[in-house]
């Protein structure tokens, strides 16, 4: 069944619809109701069987390069693991770890605590271990 994606151009939103009629398919944005929208061009979605899903998040190659250290690592992850599980987490998420890997980033250039050496845990750690 087509799925057809739509920009509003009031709102600036992206729609997905699914039409099974074309005939009596009328385009509208679900967000703010505009009937002014340009139809996308998208990339062909595939759904996988939930049994295939949850095969590929008990795979332990989906841990591979995941350092739980490092916020741009994790946020790919839980997206990553977000879209396999077949939930839709929405904008705000994506908005939400777009904006934590920005302050990783930032905080990366400024010399955050990662990057000048041990914090104030590890060396209290490496103090009681020398005792």
């Amino acid at each position: 069944m087509p799925i057809y994606e739509y920009r509003c151009e009031k709102c600036g939103k992206v729609s997905s619809h699914l039409v099974l009629n074309k005939d009596d398919f009328s385009s509208h944005c679900k967000h703010c109701g505009s009937n002014s929208v340009t139809k996308l061009i998208s990339r062909v979605n595939v759904r996988l069987s939930e049994e295939t899903r949850l095969e590929k998040l008990a795979d332990p190659s989906m841990m591979a390069g995941l350092d739980e250290n490092d916020p741009k690592s994790m946020a790919k992850w839980m997206k990553k693991m977000g879209g396999l599980a077949g939930d839709d987490l929405g904008e705000d998420f994506d908005q939400m770890v777009d904006e934590a890997m920005e302050e990783a980033a930032a905080e990366e250039a400024a010399g955050g605590p990662d990057s000048n050496g041990p914090d104030e845990f590890s060396s209290s750690v490496t103090d009681s271990m020398s005792i």
